[in-house]
């Protein structure tokens, strides 16, 4: 679902963060903003900060920050379209669906309903597939044997599966009820002995460890099975629930809801490849493990586990099916692998899993082997370079072309830029080179789709060549001036017409900021800074906006929030600095005037007549 970017700016602007984090973080007033204890981290003493004025929440510990819809999505694990609709739905408010017609609103609106009863009915087997553990020694002795404590059965909702075929039917008096097969608890085949073509019911689920599968908001919507014994009588020995209206292999981790704090806390996750592997990792040191189900990794999944951490460490057997997981795991991570995240792949012995790996060699020899996991580049290569002899031109040529697939999926950045180097190096062609016979430019435009305000708009071209140069002291009064008023756009109807006039006359990015800053002060009045940030998605400018953001808001709350009067007076200090810095360029200028120029003198004049004007004003405006 696209939900228009103005709707996005227009549900920031009217929520209130302080409001949102309030509710699961206790808040202090303290100066102009709250502080409380940061949930993202553990901590004694109070670095979590609520700004009300611009919108966000930062730590000064850990470094988390964000608004309130990044707020929901990492506190509540929400992904971006239910954070919306759920601040939206607080403050009364609509989300647009531009292309869905009242009838597929309608269906959307069974099918959240519909959803939330199958959850239910996960959760009330689930609640009696506990119940059964207790009751049945030979399960309890299974998962004893296993290694594994009551504590973490009772963290990951450990079940058992009685033998037989309608175990179910005590717990949902109508074993008819279609949401029985709907949810993938009961198998429903048509009894070709019966005339009547009457459905034959059975539990899917049967003499079998249970796992519950939740979702990143602690629900039910699935369940694992392990057959007790070491080879599976009735059945594989693990089954999923199959893929229903809740439940997806493609999207969903088992043991991420109960991960969610440890990624934080450890800085990493873990992905296993089977749930016993989970619950196993859980008590032997390793609370950040999760593990896909039953399916090779997908984009999804990694999209997933980087709205929880910035570290990914997959985790595979040494084999060849391990390998071949492995290269898929890779395919889905490649779009996802910026700068500032890591992706490694961890290769155990083909004799060992993670559970028993530790058992036999200790919890510090595991780390150190996660530690020294294969980094995404240094696997990209070996990928590429399989099969290839790189001592002939032809297998240099065959790695280039099993290079292009994975490099061009990479997104823009230093690592892309320097895998292109290590590759040119390997494929003995210049970077630059092997750049053009793969038809990539190193260089990415700036996205114009979207409303995208682009670099010179609504100005004439004539006037483009009169935009004022930027120098460094031209662009430190610039960043200064922006600073104050991307953290409160308010301020822009305090100055001038004719100070508008000069910051939109500045050349580059900080002209096209200024620019966009009075765009967005006539068509939406002030906003939060939470809001504008939003808006400064796909711009051109971006890039210098977010950094001035950034430093601003690593700064303790100091005095000029502390007095609302004090925002003012800094802008007009910094407007006045500016304008002396533009005139004093504008003078050097006219000074490098040929002396025969008939208009160099009155000019010079007009431009230290005016000079003498500000630094006076400055003067008097300085404090005593």
């Amino acid at each position: 679902m696209a939900i228009p970017q103005s709707f996005i700016q227009e549900l920031l602007a009217r929520a209130d963060v302080v409001e949102i984090v309030g509710r699961y973080v206790q808040l202090k007033k303290g100066g102009a903003n709250y502080m409380g204890l940061c949930p993202f981290h553990g901590e004694k003493s109070p670095s979590f900060s609520v700004s009300p004025t611009k919108q966000f929440y930062h730590c000064f510990g850990c470094g988390k920050n964000g608004n309130a819809i990044g707020f929901l999505m990492e506190h509540a694990g929400m992904n971006f379209v239910e954070a919306v609709k759920d601040l939206a739905q607080q403050y009364g408010m609509q989300v647009p669906e531009e292309d869905a017609s009242p009838q597929d609103r309608a269906r959307a609106a069974q099918q959240r309903e519909r959803q939330a009863t199958l959850t239910e009915v996960l959760e009330k087997a689930g609640e009696a597939y506990r119940k059964h553990l207790k009751q049945s020694p030979r399960a309890v002795e299974y998962l004893k044997g296993r290694g594994l404590s009551g504590e973490v059965a009772r963290q990951f909702g450990l079940g058992y599966a009685p033998d037989g075929w309608h175990g179910l039917a005590s717990v949902f008096p109508d074993y008819a009820d279609p949401l029985l097969v709907e949810s993938g608890l009961v198998i429903a085949n048509e009894d070709p002995s019966s005339g009547s073509g009457q459905a034959k019911r059975y539990d899917r689920f049967r003499d079998r460890v249970m796992f519950p599968i939740r979702n990143v908001k602690g629900e039910c919507i699935g369940f694992g099975g392990r057959v007790l014994s070491g080879a599976a009588a009735d059945g594989p020995k693990y089954l999923n629930s199959p893929e229903t209206p809740v439940f997806s292999k493609g999207r969903e981790l088992y043991g991420l809801f109960e991960a969610r704090n440890a990624l934080r806390e450890l800085g990493y996750v873990l992905v296993t490849e089977g749930y016993m592997d989970v619950v196993a990792l859980a008590q032997l040191g390793f609370p950040n493990s999760v593990a896909t189900l039953g399916t090779a990794c997908t984009a999804d999944h990694v999209q997933k586990l980087f709205r929880f951490t910035d570290s990914v460490v997959f985790s595979f057997d040494g084999d060849a099916a391990g390998r071949r997981a492995a290269r898929k795991a890779l395919d889905a991570a490649l779009p996802y692998a910026t700068d500032v995240r890591s992706i490694k792949f961890l290769f155990l012995p083909p004799e060992h899993d993670p559970d028993s790996y530790i058992r036999e060699f200790g919890r510090e020899a595991f780390s150190r082997y996660v530690s020294e996991a294969t980094p995404l580049s240094r696997f990209l290569l070996e990928a590429a370079r399989e099969g290839c002899d790189l001592a002939t031109a032809e297998g240099r040529a065959h790695m280039a072309a099993n290079s292009r697939p994975l490099w061009t999926q990479l997104p823009e950045g230093a690592l892309r830029r320097q895998l292109l180097g290590q590759i040119a190096e390997l494929v003995q062609i210049e970077a630059r080179e092997l750049a053009a016979l793969w038809g990539a430019s190193g260089n990415q435009p700036a996205r114009a789709a979207g409303g995208a305000f682009r670099r010179g708009a609504g100005q004439p071209v004539a006037n483009r060549s009169r935009r004022l140069g930027i120098r460094p002291s031209i662009e430190a009064s610039a960043s200064n001036i922006a600073r104050l008023l991307l953290g409160n756009s308010a301020l822009w109807e305090v100055l001038s017409s004719g100070e508008h006039e000069l910051l939109c006359a500045l050349e580059g990015d900080f002209g096209d900021l200024f620019r966009w800053i009075d765009m967005q002060a006539h068509e939406h009045g002030p906003q939060p800074l939470a809001a504008l940030a939003v808006g400064l998605e796909g711009q051109p400018f971006e890039a210098v906006a977010r950094r001035i953001i950034e430093l601003d808001s690593l700064q303790p709350s100091g005095r000029m929030v502390e007095d609302p009067e004090m925002p003012v007076a800094d802008l007009h200090s910094a407007m006045l600095k500016l304008q002396l810095d533009v005139l004093d360029q504008e003078l050097r200028r006219v000074q490098a005037l040929p002396s025969t120029d008939p208009g160099r003198i009155a000019q010079e004049e007009k431009l230290i007549r005016r000079q003498f004007a500000l630094k006076k004003q400055q003067t008097l405006e300085k404090p005593q």
